[in-house]
């Protein structure tokens, strides 16, 4: 049947920054499609609580706590997990920072953090894993992009910098890991209510240019990712490579 394509049984999945938002909806999402999930963050109570609740719900899951802006500690947990709990078949490179101010007012250290938390993670454990997945000859790297992987708003230029660096970073990996049978798609959405947004979705005067800015005319929920996840994580995307998925209500594709 067709629907096997989609299927992620025998899978298993790290997704980092999983303990809430985006990255907690994804490890669902995965794991009702059959994966084991791997969740992370950097508070260890956090995770092995979220942990806790997916094996509760009858989702197999395993903890694994560690920050993903330190490389030495992303080496010895991509290296632990695949010891201890098995191959890593999937990765999702979820966890990020948003900070905002007037670009000309913006402190040099939020440039930092906002680049080690959301590129230089992502190559670290992006690297890491792949070098367990280039001898098996497999495996699947979604990276979290955004609408601002493409489009600038006011307040967030190194946000919109780290993103766009990141979808270029996919097609990077793309280039150099395809001939090993490694899928590195980006997915990339648009304005989702998440725990990060709730300031934007509490304020009226936002979500009413929002509602306006967006064809479908409202925020999208964080399960309506989980769709093309599934897909770029099974074998139903085999031959998509280096792609950009927007998954944003149209916003990018209108002015």
């Amino acid at each position: 049947m067709q629907t096997a394509l989609f299927q992620l049984d025998g899978r298993r999945a790290l997704i980092t920054g999983s303990t809430q938002g985006i990255g907690l909806a994804l490890a669902y999402g995965l794991a009702r499609a059959g994966a084991t999930i791997v969740l992370n963050g950097r508070d260890e109570t956090r995770v092995a609580a979220a942990t806790e609740k997916m094996r509760a719900e009858g989702f197999a899951a395993e903890c694994a706590a560690f920050d993903v802006t330190q490389q030495a500690a992303v080496v010895n947990a991509v290296d632990r997990i695949e010891r201890d709990f098995g191959a890593i078949d999937i990765l999702i490179n979820n966890a990020g920072i948003q900070r905002r101010a007037p670009l000309e007012d913006f402190p040099s250290e939020n440039w930092d953090a906002i680049l080690a938390n959301n590129v230089s993670s992502v190559f670290y454990v992006s690297q890491a894993v792949a070098r367990h997945m280039i001898p098996r000859r497999h495996g699947k790297i979604i990276n979290i992009c955004s609408v601002q992987s493409q489009l600038g708003r006011p307040t967030i230029a190194p946000y919109t910098a780290s993103k766009g660096a990141v979808a270029n970073l996919t097609k990077g990996m793309c280039a150099d890991w395809a001939k090993y049978g490694i899928q590195a798609n980006g997915l990339a959405p648009g304005y989702f209510a998440t725990e990060m947004n709730k300031a934007l979705v509490e304020n009226d005067e936002f979500s009413a240019w929002l509602c306006k800015r967006t064809p479908a005319g409202r925020w999208g929920q964080v399960e309506e990712l989980n769709g093309a996840a599934i897909f770029l994580a099974s074998d139903a995307s085999s031959f998509v490579n280096g792609q950009i998925l927007y998954v944003d209500g149209g916003m990018t594709a209108c002015v």
